[in-house]
């Protein structure tokens, strides 16, 4: 059905499109002496034009590339300049000159191995490439690559094979974006290069980032009520990771700074010609969950470096005790560090029909010392026992490491981790993406492959695509999540209800949802032992079909979880998802999402702490009768989150469901065809 919104998009698509037909095709230059030229995308709502003009700019002087990106025939990015700074050698950016470009357009569907939010992406571009040339001595050459999709921009630097750089060492990457007003955005201040990345993103204004910040991506950026972007990155190789921070010479601007090595002080990367950046990229649609939905950061990246990729098994995983602590009534042993707490996590994995168990720290001696061997495990723990346990319930074994060890032993432990019948690893205490770091993630996931292991980071950087090259990653951290309720009230509902529009637009969350001792706002307090969460019990159950990650590790004990409402949700919500739909969302007050696995939806909603009446329109099932299994908040919810309202019904692509939610609440649902 078309209303206004709709009618109005498309004449505005039509005319942008004719628009882009001469803009794509011709390189122009202006009076001035300026050279300009453009890609529209294949729907031509998106246009980029590129021109190499003279510009009163503080640095460097000169003729410089800029850029500019259109949305529906509006300002996004006014020009804004691009450059390379480096040690030993002028900066490149000025007195360029175009000596050529060219086109290509792809589309073509490609199915990723683990589909953890459609099983067939539409890969769909309009691409220009520049080929630069300094117009005085020494004459280095550049290559800017951009490719305009239906839902965003993307461009790279190139340094081409040449005599006049050879060996480079970049201290600085001057890329710009320049919005056109004094937008609302919501950032992520990780005030340093060595993080976690566990960070609320915080509601302000761009002219409000400070010089001094270092914030992280994405980046979200409401331009207008109908118009959203998002700053991103993707394929991250043999490079520093991004971040972005205030500029005090430009209004409405941020500026992009990298992650600096550790061994040469100053230098960001270094490497050899022929080398080329990650894509940096402007996730852009009409509503801010159509930046969920986008495939930009997962078509940006290279594809499956795996010959066989088919042992990989996504799912869901108990964790043992280090989140739920020590209490467990129904435990006939002391819970600790041992066999049997290990074989009572087990015992509920199996029972659940998890896939997977997760190991996490001191199963080997004092993991804090440097020099801990991770192919010695402590004598509290039988570990082939606890595997011969597993493997009978058709359980896979998951094993903590911090990641110095990882780096002196994988050779040694990974192959040893094969031989045990350890199937994944989760890896721990990064902190860091400067180049060296990020060259290393990638040696681990290729190793790890290598020996059949599936891998888990914590203590990580945002995603950047590389799981469509290694697929045997599933999940990583770099979120706030649900452990900081032992020691913070930091995870609140605003914040659960932030995250999928800010950190997941990169990529997978490994939020450890799932805790089922539920509180108010009011009566959160934290708790090392046996803590709890902010919400109602849907809420945490929503996380489910909301939170992207093909590895879900579920975070109470069997304790809170046997017998409990609810409970059959977990038991029966996938992990990988066949499409993704964000039927009702605003930024930090509540989301509705449905996923799609074979024929059977599923539906989460979440809310802020505001008690929220949404209606859901069930137009996209298909023509059959659907059997509904709900778990919503009940009546007394505000007052008792634990409680849920569960029930049954049959629903047609005629019917609208409403999600009646307490304050701090969701809503969760299965719908299966009869």
């Amino acid at each position: 059905m078309w209303n206004t919104r709709n009618i109005a998009t498309g004449i505005a698509l039509m005319l942008v499109s004719l628009l882009a037909i001469d803009v794509i095709q011709v390189q122009s230059s202006t009076s001035n002496g300026a050279v300009a030229v453009a890609v529209a995308s294949p729907d031509g709502a998106i246009e980029v034009r590129f021109t190499i003009r003279e510009k009163q700019e503080p640095y460097p002087p000169g003729r410089r590339l800029y850029y500019a990106v259109y949305y529906l025939g509006r300002d996004i990015i006014l020009d804004s300049p691009l450059g390379l700074d480096f040690q030993n050698m002028p900066p490149l950016a000025r007195d360029l000159a175009v000596k050529g470009t060219s086109r290509r357009s792809i589309n073509e569907t490609w199915t990723p191995v683990i589909a953890s939010k459609r099983s067939n992406v539409i890969n769909h571009f309009n691409e220009l490439r520049l080929d630069l040339e300094e117009a005085s001595p020494p004459h280095r050459r550049l290559a800017l690559v951009c490719r305009a999709y239906d839902d965003g921009v993307a461009f790279r630097y190139v340094l081409l094979k040449q005599r006049e750089i050879g060996e480079f060492r970049i201290t600085s990457e001057r890329t710009h974006f320049h919005f056109a007003g004094n937008h609302t955005v919501w950032a992520a201040d990780y005030k340093s290069f060595v993080s976690h990345q566990e960070e609320e993103f915080r509601e302000t204004k761009l002219n409000q980032i400070s010089p001094a910040a270092i914030i992280g991506l994405p980046l979200l950026v409401q331009v207008s009520a109908e118009v959203w972007v998002a700053i991103a990155e993707a394929n991250l190789r043999d490079w520093a990771g991004m971040y972005l921070t205030g500029t005090r010479t430009t209004a409405n601007a941020v500026v992009t700074t990298l992650s600096p090595r550790h061994d040469v002080p100053g230098v960001l990367v270094r490497g050899k010609v022929p080398h080329q950046s990650p894509w940096r990229v402007l996730m852009i649609g009409q509503r801010p969950g159509d930046l969920i939905e986008s495939d930009i950061v997962m078509n940006l990246s290279e594809s499956c470096a795996l010959k066989d990729p088919s042992w990989i098994t996504p799912g869901k995983s108990a964790w043992d005790h280090w989140w739920s602590g020590d209490y467990a009534p129904d435990a006939d042993f002391e819970v600790g560090i041992n066999t049997a707490t290990i074989k009572y996590f087990t015992e509920f994995a199996a029972e659940m029909g998890f896939e997977y168990v997760l190991v996490d720290w001191q199963w080997y001696e004092d993991p804090l010392d440097p020099n801990a061997d991770i192919t010695k495990v402590t004598p509290a723990i039988d570990m082939p026992e606890v595997i011969r346990f597993a493997e009978e319930r058709n359980v896979r074994v998951l094993l903590w490491l911090r990641w110095i060890h990882v780096d002196r032993q994988m050779e040694e432990a990974f192959p040893l981790y094969e031989q045990w019948g350890i199937s994944g690893v989760k890896i721990d205490f990064m902190m860091r993406d400067d180049q060296e770091m990020v060259n290393w993630y990638h040696r681990v996931l290729k190793k790890a492959a290598e020996h059949h292991l599936v891998v888990e980071f914590h203590g990580a950087y945002k995603p950047t695509g590389i799981r469509r090259t290694y697929p045997n990653l599933l999940t990583r951290e770099g979120v706030l999540g649900n452990e900081y309720n032992k020691w913070s009230d930091r995870v609140t509902p605003e914040h659960t209800v932030t995250i999928p529009f800010t950190r997941m637009l990169s990529g997978p969350i490994d939020f450890t949802p799932g805790g089922f001792r539920n509180v108010t706002p009011a009566a959160f307090r934290a708790q090392n032992s046996a803590p709890v969460v902010m919400g109602t019990r849907s809420h945490e159950l929503a996380m489910m079909v909301t939170y992207e990650s093909s590895l879900q590790v579920l975070c109470d004990s069997p304790y809170n979880y046997r017998g409990q409402a609810g409970v059959e949700f977990l038991r029966a919500v996938p992990t990988v998802w066949d499409e993704t739909r964000v039927l009702h969302g605003k930024v930090g007050d509540y989301i509705v999402m449905a996923r799609r696995r074979r024929d059977t939806w599923f539906i989460g909603g979440m809310t802020d702490e505001d008690a929220r009446t949404l209606s859901v329109p069930l137009g996209f099932l298909g023509a059959n009768q659907y059997a509904a299994h709900i778990f919503a908040d009940a009546p007394d919810a505000g007052d008792y989150p634990d409680r849920v309202d569960e029930k049954r019904r049959t629903v047609t692509s005629e019917d609208t469901l409403v999600l009646q939610m307490a304050p701090a609440g969701g809503y969760a649902a299965i719908l299966a065809p009869k």
